[in-house]
């Protein structure tokens, strides 16, 4: 069952409904802006279980589907965004989500189906082996309806400003995890992260969203901007409250640094890679999504290492691999800093 979680501050008209997920990474957090206008941040991955948690957990609260205003979607990933489609069914509420995910949630056939080619295209190059490619592909279909129902969603870009039971809540557009991973800012410095930060796991770059042009680039970038923002408090996708923002998305950072080190050596070691060979040495063998993350997470540095001149990349049937070209990189160099 759903357990409803109330903040330290008695006051504060947030509450947390934590929800199953045995599918990606733990247990989800579904948080609760209850007022003259109730909205919810998130809602949860559409499987039976996890419908009924979030009806037990609203109930908890004295709401149910049909109470919800708007749902306020951090990132198109399903175990984000898979219950708001039957919340809207219900209740008529409005579905905010970045522009750049929007039509996924929306469900929107090309959008659907650009990012399923698109994936196809990215196991070819990255070399996964047939028989693995054709189990990641099967493991998704079978998955698909966790998805659920597409939603009539309302875009919305960086920087818009939603009013809220008397708070001001900002859109600060976060990608690298997701093209529209977004966070929503409160006029008290606290912020709803989604997957931008977690407080256990560094959410995956390059496999969560292959629509990500320079994944890790773009990722580090968003960490920065997390960080420069100075939030007192987070609110992630996942797992508890984040109590110091900027260090967790420092330490993140500092984590891809090493990785990046480690990707480095591999080349340095074998000499030329595709993404699954340096993947295997990373993370070894994988199962479920992590056959998609692994090698993604892979890519995501290489090509980090190959936008920064390290390593040169080399096409053969469609797959690729990488040779490193500076053999002692200043990784440091190559991320930005925050100042923590």
């Amino acid at each position: 069952m759903g357990t409803l979680f109330v903040p330290p501050d008695e006051d504060r008209p947030v509450k947390r409904i934590q929800l199953g997920n045995t599918v990606f990474e733990g247990r989800n957090n579904v948080y609760v802006l209850d007022g003259e206008t109730t909205a919810l941040v998130d809602a949860g991955v559409a499987v039976p279980a996890v419908r009924e948690e979030l009806r037990a957990g609203l109930a908890d609260h004295g709401l149910s589907f049909a109470d919800v205003d708007e749902v306020f979607v951090t990132h198109w990933h399903h175990d984000h965004a898979g219950l708001a489609g039957e919340i809207q069914d219900e209740s008529g509420a409005i579905v905010r989500v970045h522009e750049a995910d929007a039509p996924l949630v929306g469900g929107e056939p090309s959008a659907v189906d650009a990012e399923r080619e698109l994936l196809r295209e990215r196991l070819i190059e990255w070399n996964l082996p047939d028989e693995t490619r054709d189990g990641l592909l099967s493991f998704l279909e079978r998955h698909a309806d966790l998805a659920g129902r597409p939603a009539d969603v309302t875009p919305f870009t960086d920087g818009d400003a939603f009013e809220l039971n008397g708070r001001t809540y900002e859109a600060v557009h976060l990608p690298g995890h997701a093209a529209g991973l977004c966070a929503f800012a409160s006029d008290d410095e606290e912020a709803f992260v989604g997957d931008a930060i977690l407080p256990k796991y560094t959410p995956n770059v390059g496999g969560a969203d292959v629509r990500v042009d320079s994944p890790l680039e773009t990722y580090a970038d968003s960490l920065v901007r997390l960080a420069d923002r100075g939030f007192d408090r987070a609110w992630p996708g996942h797992r508890d409250a984040i109590d110091d923002p900027a260090g967790r998305a420092a330490t993140i950072l500092e984590h891809h640094r090493d990785r990046t080190r480690n990707v480095a050596a591999v080349l340095s070691e074998r000499g030329p890679c595709d993404a699954w060979t340096v993947s295997a040495h990373l993370f070894g063998e994988l199962r479920g999504i992590h056959v998609l993350h692994g090698p993604g997470e892979a890519y995501a540095h290489l090509d980090h290492l190959r936008a920064r001149g390290v390593v040169d990349r080399v096409e053969r049937d469609g797959a690729v691999e990488y040779e490193l070209v500076e053999p002692d990189p200043d990784v440091d160099a190559l991320f930005p800093r925050t100042d923590r």
